[in-house]
């Protein structure tokens, strides 16, 4: 029976996680998968976190050059997160030869060419199916199981904190303050959120799907990004009288024209299935020229979660000595032959507060039509104190002439503000 030794740096939640299923399941592992699995070595700053473990105080490491000297450790577990120490001891860890498995998405997005050029010069593997979508085989099924297919989009929800929050928002009323510290209470989101609620946690996952999905690169920087925070309850209201829900959804799509990256806010049909995906669950729906629609769905964070896609990987390389890299060319930059599309075409929700009075309505139409932006339903609500409400959903138009559209509105002293803007993705 073939025997792996591992290495965990850093036993928070997920490393913790990691260390359960790999001591809970050793037996079963040997039975099932044919590999004795070891913890070896631990890197931990709370020594005492380690002990409570259960983890023998000779294992528990005081540096990183006592992790890689360790002959005994096969595969090094990265669950530090963040890009510092992180960085430095993953690619210590690869030119010591040992198999790097990582959680770490924002790592992996930022400096995935840096590691995996590392990898390859030691011939050393790295595996990072836990950094996108959590326990969902997100990576493995687009490198393992829809290589027939020239993928054409892939759309999900990718961060349990924010649809948690939408969640909250939508079915008990809570405002969107409330319903932070509800996931900072349960331990959704950090006491600092804002690289879930500004939407970098799923800008940071979908540069490294895209680029698996599409076999291009692509970086961070080709990502359009736009966060939660300024979503209201008066939207979600809205979204419900016209049948629908609002996500933050991770947009990939392989076109013609060229590669389109986006996250943001969006309203999807009440019916559909991303928008039937509630509190911390995720979900992703691949569509591949071959096989059409696919649709993964589950947990997206937690220590179990998380940890059984870190254990995967490791029982993936103790099965696969032979090891597999980037299918493009992976460099800092996108290659220049590749092309982004920026000024891409969905429907639009706006909800505008304007002036009472007549012929207001025929201006605004006016200014869209100038634009070139088709309007597919207005709707006026009721005069309140500062004005009345006008809710305007477009047919499909290009989000350059959206945005000139709303600068014209900005600017008309008719239109006392622009309360919202959120795409509509049918």
């Amino acid at each position: 029976m073939k025997k792996l030794g591992v290495a965990i740096l850093g036993l928070g939640v997920v490393g913790g996680g990691t260390y359960k299923i790999l001591t809970d399941n050793k037996e079963y592992f040997k039975k099932t998968q044919k590999l004795d699995i070891t913890v070896e070595s631990v890197l931990e700053r709370n020594k005492q976190r380690a002990l409570d473990l259960g983890i023998e105080e000779d294992k528990i490491a005081s540096s990183i050059e006592e992790v890689i000297s360790n002959p005994s450790v096969d595969v090094v577990v990265e669950v530090i997160g963040g890009v510092e120490p992180a960085r430095t001891f993953v690619l210590k860890a690869l030119m010591s030869g040992k198999t790097v498995v990582t959680s770490n998405k924002e790592l992996v997005c930022k400096h995935w060419y840096e590691l995996e050029a590392e990898a390859k010069k030691m011939n050393a593997g790295l595996l990072f199916e836990a950094s996108c979508v959590g326990g969902v085989p997100i990576i493995r099924t687009l490198t393992e199981g829809t290589q027939a297919n020239r993928i054409l989009s892939l759309v999900g929800i990718i961060n349990g904190t924010t649809n948690y929050i939408l969640t909250k928002m939508e079915k008990e009323g809570t405002d969107y303050q409330t319903a932070l510290k509800e996931a900072q209470h349960l331990g959704y989101a950090e006491f600092n959120p804002t690289a879930d609620v500004e939407g970098f946690d799923a800008a940071y996952k979908l540069s490294i799907l895209s680029s698996l999905a599409f076999s291009k690169r692509i970086p961070l920087e080709n990502v359009y990004r736009e966060g939660i925070t300024k979503i209201t309850g008066e939207d979600i209201a809205y979204g419900k009288k016209l049948g629908y829900k609002i996500k933050l959804l991770a947009i990939g799509k392989n076109t013609d024209a060229g590669i389109e990256v986006r996250v943001h806010p969006a309203f999807v049909p009440v019916d559909s299935m991303i928008a039937s995906v509630n509190d911390s669950f995720n979900a992703v729906k691949i569509t591949g020229d071959s096989v059409g629609e696919v649709m993964l769905y589950g947990r997206g964070a937690g220590a179990l979660p998380t940890g059984s896609a870190i254990v995967s990987d490791i029982i993936f390389a103790g099965k696969h000595p032979e090891i597999s890299y980037a299918t493009f060319e992976n460099t800092k930059e996108a290659d220049k032959s590749t092309k982004f599309v920026s000024d891409f075409t969905t429907k639009y929700f706006i909800r505008l507060t304007v002036e009472d009075k007549s012929g207001v309505l025929s201006k605004i139409a006016g200014v869209f039509a100038k634009y070139g932006v088709s309007l597919k339903e207005v709707k006026q609500d009721v005069y309140k104190e500062n004005g009345v409400p006008l809710v305007i959903i477009t047919h499909e138009t290009q989000e350059f002439s959206v945005r000139k559209t709303l600068e014209k509105l900005e600017a008309m002293e008719e239109v006392f503000s622009v309360d919202s803007l959120i795409r509509v993705e049918e």
